[in-house]
């Protein structure tokens, strides 16, 4: 061969090596991100879940691609969101409730992580806590659990109240026991318990209307994903309205609302986003077993407590976890 030939090949092999290495390179994996609220409202929630996969060494953008998909509280289109997911062929689905029940009704064979506040082995999501099986596991608050807590401590906050309302997501498939538990708590402290429900942001002009009507003492906010990304809304209207308000999540208080009782969301979600990294590498939802919170926090915003003029009494004020002045 010819030198200006084998230079001419040597040339040719060089600019056919990077891309032949290129070809070979698997396919970034993509996640599913299904959840019931909406991006503006979930941002602390997704900057956690981010920062749960830069744990296990995954970054969105650069070693891992996210499909987000939001219901926006319409949770009818849950199971056809969570069916174009898995037609999508996403390797892991992470979902909050409904998208986490649609999801396991969609797939066996693509892992699932869910995030909730309910019970899941209740919810039919695993087989148990330590075992979960299958291809689904996750993590739980289980707020739910808690939500008779928080009609006695808006009670022990209001003690002059006989009536309160419960404010629920008539859509969301733990409302029914969310609304027995709270009935059966109401029923011990002799309260009367009005239920209200909302799915959409319009229907919230009907609550507060409603309310006013009851002449309700206190509102208890139900755990709920479309109520998680507008705490910030229901903060503002619980106190435009003057009414002392209770839910579970910590940005409902910072927000202006009156109180919150419950674990961390964003906690959840990064603990989520680790468990999302583990599968990618390989793990097996099977072998890893659901993380339950320990601990719920209450917190208590003085500064709207004085806005309504209720006087927050000293031993409650002394179990809070954090006092916002």
């Amino acid at each position: 061969m010819r030198r200006r030939e084998f230079i001419t090949a040597l040339c040719g092999a060089a600019v056919a090596w990077p891309l032949a290495s290129r070809a070979q390179q698997p396919a970034m994996p993509v996640i599913g991100f299904l959840n019931g609220g909406s991006p503006d409202g979930y941002a602390p929630m997704l900057a956690a879940f981010r920062q749960g996969l830069k744990e296990t060494g995954y970054v969105e953008g650069q070693n891992v691609a996210v499909e987000y998909r939001w219901l926006e509280g319409q949770y009818e289109r849950a199971p056809a969101t969570a069916a174009e997911l898995v037609r999508r062929q996403v390797a892991v689905i992470v979902a909050n409730t409904p998208g986490n029940l649609a999801a396991k009704a969609a797939t066996t064979t693509i892992p699932i992580v869910f995030s909730t506040g309910g019970d899941p082995v209740q919810m039919g999501l695993v087989a148990s806590l330590g075992r979960p099986g299958g291809n689904v596991t996750g993590v739980t608050q289980m707020n739910q659990e808690v939500a008779p807590k928080r009609l006695e401590l808006a009670h022990e906050l209001v003690p002059t109240a006989t009536t309160i309302a419960l404010l629920v997501n008539r859509t969301s498939p733990n409302t029914e026991s969310q609304v027995k538990d709270l009935q059966a708590a109401a029923r011990k402290l002799g309260l009367q318990l009005h239920v209200l429900h909302a799915g959409i942001d319009r229907d919230f002009d009907t609550v507060f209307a409603t309310l006013a009507q009851l002449r309700a003492g206190a509102l208890v906010i139900g755990p709920d994903g479309f109520f998680n990304s507008r705490s910030k809304l229901l903060a503002t209207l619980t106190l435009r309205h003057a009414v002392p308000a209770m839910y579970e999540d910590r940005a409902f208080a910072v927000a202006g609302g009156l109180m919150s009782y419950g674990g961390s969301t964003p906690d959840m979600y990064r603990i989520a986003g680790t468990y999302t990294g583990r599968i990618l590498k390989g793990e097996k939802p099977s072998d890893l077993p659901v993380q339950q919170g320990t601990k719920a926090e209450l917190i208590i915003n003085m500064r709207t407590a004085k806005a309504l003029g209720i006087a927050v009494p000293l031993p409650l004020l002394a179990r809070a976890d954090e006092v916002i002045e």
